[in-house]
Order: C-alpha cells, then structure tokens, then sequence
C-alpha cells in the first residue's frame, strides 16, 4: 500500500533504516513519553470549559500509540525525520480532538483555534514552501467545510469547520496530494462511524455524527503512510 500511496504522490522515498536496537530504544522512548503527555491530557480535558471525562488509560494509551509509530516509522526509513514534530502534534490533537467530539459531541476553541498556528511551525521544519501549502490547504478546507456547515448545519458542526483549518494545513503541508487524499479518507471514516453508531445502536439516525475524530484520524495516517512514506515535497 505505501508503494502505492508514493507513486501516486509522485515524490522521492526516504532514507534508509536504522538498526533494530536503535528502533526498540526510539520506540520505547516514544512510547513512554506519549503516556506521560496522554495523562496531562486527560487531567486537562477534565479541567477544560466545555471539556470531557476521559476514564484512564484511554488517553495514555493512545497518545503512546500516535508517537511511537512514528518513530517506528522513521527509524525504518518510511518517513522523513522533518515530518516527526507535525506528526506528534497531529496525533496528540487527535487523540485530545476525539476524546471530547466522541463524548460531548463538540470540540472545544480551546483546542481548535490555537491548532492552526501550531500546525503552520510544525511545519518550519519541512520549508517554507510547506508552510504556504498549509496555509492555502488551510483556507481551501475550511471553505469546503463552512460550505456544508451552511448548507446542512446538523451534519456539520461549528467546530468541524475550525478544526478544517489546521487539519487543511497539515495535510497540504507536506504535499499538496495529500490534501484531497485526507479529505476523502475523513468522510469514508465518517461513514463507517455512522453504519456502525447505527448498527450498535450507539446513536440515532438523527443525531448529529462527530466528524472530528474522522478528520483527525484521516490527517495523521495520510501524513504517516502518504506523505510520509513517499517523502516531502521538496525537501531532501
């Protein structure tokens, strides 16, 4: 799949692996500080105006999850080193994004309206051709989403459309494939969501279904195994 994904993108492999000591050391110490950040964030959603409960470890266990692959990843030769930091961003932002959208329904301006200008420095490290692309992917997927919200305000909230703009800028960042790649990923998650809420009987056909967790879900595997796999535009 990911030799797919890099023909499609049409730009360079990354460099080659390292040792498997070196992966195991890397991974571990990714792992480890993921579950340290992923209970901070716990406390702090619990804490948050417009916040959630999140019983332990579902934070910790994902946030160790979201930054020890990429570093598998790295370590491997998949993905380039400038990627990491955006990487370890989006992830802890989906990890925290979802969190609260999967139990409140909402997402919270105390994490959407500060994620933009964080994506847009994770990104100084790739270039600053990749932070033009985050800001234009930014403004093209925040128009995309405002228009739906618009148009059918119950199947798009508020906070979905903030939340498009440093998802937009994320994944247009590294290469401009990737945007409409993680577009269209975000809305077959979402409908995958909505069958299996419906099946389950999780919520009602009427309920208006969190695509927050979609998006951000869609983002960091787009950059990771897209983006990531087949390397950064213009960098290297």
């Amino acid at each position: 799949m990911e030799q797919h994904l890099a023909a499609m993108l049409g730009v360079s492999p990354a460099p080659a692996p390292l040792g498997a000591a070196s992966v195991l050391v890397l991974a571990a110490i990714a792992a480890a500080a993921g579950v340290a950040a992923g209970a901070l964030t716990r406390r702090w959603l619990a804490g948050l105006r417009r916040g959630a409960d999140v019983a332990p470890p579902w934070c910790e266990v994902a946030t160790a999850s979201v930054w020890a692959v990429p570093v598998l990843a790295w370590s491997a030769g998949a993905v380039p080193g400038v990627l990491l930091p955006l990487l370890f961003g989006l992830g802890w932002l989906g990890v925290a994004g979802s969190a609260v959208d999967l139990r409140r329904h909402r997402l919270p301006n105390a994490l959407t309206l500060p994620a933009l200008p964080v994506v847009l420095i994770l990104l100084v490290p790739v270039g600053a051709d990749a932070v033009a692309r985050g800001l234009a992917g930014a403004v093209l997927l925040t128009a995309a989403h405002a228009i739906v919200h618009l148009l059918a305000p119950a199947a798009m909230g508020a906070g979905d459309v903030k939340l498009a703009a440093p998802v937009g800028a994320a994944l247009a960042g590294p290469t401009w494939a990737a945007l409409g790649v993680g577009a269209a990923l975000a809305l077959v998650l979402t409908g995958l969501l909505a069958a299996a809420g419906l099946l389950g009987r999780g919520w009602d056909r009427w309920a208006r279904l969190p695509h927050g967790p979609s998006m951000l879900a869609a983002a960091w595997a787009v950059v990771l195994f897209a983006a990531g796999s087949a390397g950064v535009a213009g960098a290297g």
